[in-house]
């Protein structure tokens, strides 16, 4: 991760101190993401001073703040690293830098407004409310009417879906809540919008139900993984370890002193056995 450091003796940023005194980052800033033109951008920073304070914007990166005195603990530190965009009505309206220092007991974060102007410049910065900053931005990659609208900047695959909901609120079909929710989906999918750490739980368990989708995978599966028990249980003869196991074999194994261990197949009776189905462990809770 990209981090704007400032080579002089200020507070923080003294290079005489240790190394775990510099600015350190909680997360990763988000994939690059958005209108292709501000791509561009990614790898840059552009400051801005107000007062005592300098301000760095690296797009796409992170926003820093470095106090410039002369006081032994001057403050420098995260305002935000690059998080997610915020969209409305088809637009960006603006990049969500999230996650920045800890400010009492939450974190610091800041939004970037995109504005038109003759050169790329940080020209404004505020802190609306608490460990909330708002910096504008001006640049000439966003002066053309178009030069924020999202569609343009989608898949065809997601343009198709975005389509389809737009008829299906003009038939009346969906509400205008169930067209909001499809398009923050779109928008997840598309990388521009963070999903939540339940969307990605969601997302993980659903892959992982695909790969077993069918009967043929499933089996698949289940033979690899007995082979790789069958590999073991060897390992373990050979060196005469004993164990005993619930596979799906039902074996178990007894150490012999001095001599190497041996398997016993062990034979299922009664009528939980004939109930056991293919896949089916044998281990059975009689407590269910």
């Amino acid at each position: 991760m990209k981090i704007v450091e400032e080579p002089n003796t200020f507070g923080l940023n003294n290079p005489f101190l240790p190394q775990t005194n510099r600015l350190q980052p909680k997360v990763s800033p988000s994939a690059v993401s958005g209108p292709a033109h501000l791509f561009r951008l990614a790898g840059k920073c552009f400051s801005f001073v107000e007062s005592t304070y300098k301000y760095e914007f690296c797009p796409f990166h992170n926003v820093t703040q470095h106090e410039q005195t002369f006081r032994w603990n001057a403050y420098s530190g995260i305002l935000g690293i690059w998080h997610e965009w915020e969209i409305d009505n088809n637009t960006f309206v603006g990049m969500w830098m999230r996650e920045g220092d800890s400010c009492e007991t939450k974190s610091r974060q800041t939004k970037v407004h995109l504005v038109c102007g003759k050169s790329n410049k940080l020209a404004y910065v505020s802190e609306p409310s608490t460990c909330v900053y708002s910096l504008t931005f001006e640049t000439p990659l966003v002066c053309h009417p178009h030069s924020l609208l999202v569609y343009p900047t989608l898949t065809e695959a997601l343009q198709r879906k975005w389509d389809e909901a737009e008829q299906l609120l003009y038939d009346e079909l969906i509400t205008d809540q169930g067209y909001k929710k499809i398009l923050k989906e779109i928008f997840e999918e598309a990388g521009l919008l963070k999903a939540t750490e339940e969307k990605e739980v969601e997302k993980q368990n659903k892959k992982i139900s695909l790969e077993f989708e069918t009967v043929e995978k499933c089996t698949k599966e289940y033979q690899q993984l007995s082979k790789e028990i069958k590999r073991l249980q060897d390992l373990l003869s050979q060196h005469g370890i004993a164990y005993k196991g619930n596979s799906a074999e039902n074996t178990s194994v007894e150490y012999r002193s001095h001599k190497p261990a041996t398997a016993v197949t062990t034979v299922l009776n009664g009528s939980k056995d004939d109930e056991h189905l293919h896949g089916d462990t044998g281990v059975w809770n009689d407590a269910v």
